[in-house]
């Protein structure tokens, strides 16, 4: 029993770290250039606040950490973006175990994620959607702690609570998940009266908002701009009423056409997919309220808003999709086909880089295919023949400006756009081409 423990524990971090080297590997190689919003968060940490144009600081914080160990190695970023995964994926095994008491399942758990593109496709690209991830994963497990002891420990609530909060920090739609644990947890105590309320459920919530008392005093500064920016980008700015039925009926379809790789893969592995929902179950109604509760809240705020939902927002909210669905049909796993369920699975864990390497290499004027080296070495000769100090800033959109900013040898500090900043008029040298400038400080 011992030996096939160590084995599957083996398999699983031979798993994790082939991931891990394929997805860093196979991008840094095909892709000329990072892509766009990788470049934005570089951009954004090169100025390090408490909050940005378009996101809370967490993303931008991780990538300048980074940039100060590895500089502009391109690698690097891929590899950060496989980090906040791979965490991902062993917090989902290690509630997996706690949950279902069964090593092979657990693995089962988490190789099937590799059927949903957001954990292989689209993870390249460091952004706030992969910067929620781990945060997500390890908000769950904590809550699970709290969730089976009628007495939950204090360090597991202070621990969920800064967790939570650097989810937020990440993205707001960690709220989804936040909320939907606020529901389970109203449901458990006053509805299905399993517990009393304990004012020590409170520490999660003081802690939480303590580590976020940073941002929320930078929005109220800064008109709560980055809210502005998400409510444009969910058009909800001009009521229509169509928009009520036509978006939530366009994200139902594109989450179906997104899992399909994941139910074929279910396919290989479940006989019958026959079961009961049973909410006295307590391990289901915690899996039901973690893993499709924010989904239905997010198809809620669609219906009620008329929000346009874009799929990429929706990264985290599968990541215990697979533990669900082995948890209701666990006891309808075909073990003696197992081998087709493998077949497939290593199917579309190798073509899934194949696919994108191809994509990368054969798909013109991609964000990746920018020569962001070529135009940093441009701008560095010209300002070379001009001046004899270093360049300090760089000002313009976040994409060229920041592109300059991550490639230039002096690595500038990004400060924001042209028509709204007032550093030209401060700054001691500065040279603009085109809709770039950049320039010393006085």
């Amino acid at each position: 029993m011992a030996k096939n423990k160590k084995k599957l524990l083996n398999l699983f971090y031979i798993f994790l770290a082939t991931h891990l080297v394929l997805w860093t590997v196979v991008p840094s190689i095909v892709n000329q250039n990072l892509p766009l919003d990788t470049i934005e968060a570089l951009a954004w940490g090169s100025n390090l606040d408490w909050g940005f144009n378009k996101h809370p600081p967490l993303s931008a914080f991780f990538t300048e950490v980074f940039f100060i160990i590895f500089g502009s190695q391109d690698w690097a970023y891929y590899l950060l973006s496989q980090i906040f995964l791979i965490i991902s994926f062993y917090f989902v095994f290690k509630l997996s175990n706690e949950i279902l008491g069964n090593l092979k399942l657990s693995f089962i758990s988490v190789i099937l994620l590799e059927g949903i593109f957001f954990y292989n496709f689209t993870t390249p690209e460091f952004n706030v959607n992969v910067s929620q991830l781990p945060f997500w994963a390890i908000t769950v497990y904590f809550t699970w702690k709290i969730f089976e002891k009628k007495d939950p420990q204090t360090i597991d609530l202070i621990l969920l609570g800064i967790v939570a909060a650097l989810g937020v920090l990440s993205k707001y739609l960690f709220l989804y998940l936040l909320i939907s644990i606020d529901l389970l947890f109203f449901y458990l105590i006053f509805l299905l009266k399993d517990r009393k309320f304990k004012f020590s459920y409170l520490i999660s919530f003081e802690v939480f908002l303590l580590l976020l008392i940073p941002h929320l005093i930078w929005l109220s500064n800064n008109n709560y701009v980055t809210i502005v920016y998400g409510f444009a980008r969910t058009g909800t700015s001009a009521f229509e009423i169509e928009n009520h039925l036509i978006n939530p009926l366009i994200f139902i379809v594109k989450q179906i056409g997104i899992l399909i790789p994941f139910f074929i893969l279910c396919s290989f592995l479940i006989s019958k997919f026959k079961f009961k929902i049973n909410l006295k179950d307590k391990k289901l109604l915690f899996l039901i309220f973690i893993s499709l509760a924010p989904i239905i809240l997010m198809l809620i705020t669609s219906i009620v808003t008329g929000s346009k939902i874009r799929t990429m927002w929706m990264t985290p909210f599968y990541i215990f999709l697979g533990l669900l669905v082995i948890y209701i049909f666990k006891n309808q796993i075909n073990f003696k086909k197992i081998n087709n369920f493998i077949i497939c699975f290593i199917f579309i864990f190798l073509l899934s880089p194949f696919i994108y390497g191809y994509i990368s290499i054969t798909k013109d004027n991609k964000r990746t295919d920018y020569p962001g080296k070529q135009i940093a070495a441009k701008v560095q000769f010209e300002w070379d023949q001009n001046f004899d100090e270093q360049i300090g800033f760089v000002i313009g959109n976040e994409w060229k400006a920041g592109n300059l900013s991550y490639h230039l040898k002096s690595r500038p500090t990004w400060e924001g756009f042209i028509e709204s900043s007032n550093i030209l008029n401060e700054a001691k040298e500065y040279i603009c081409i085109d809709d770039i400038c950049v320039g010393t400080y006085k």
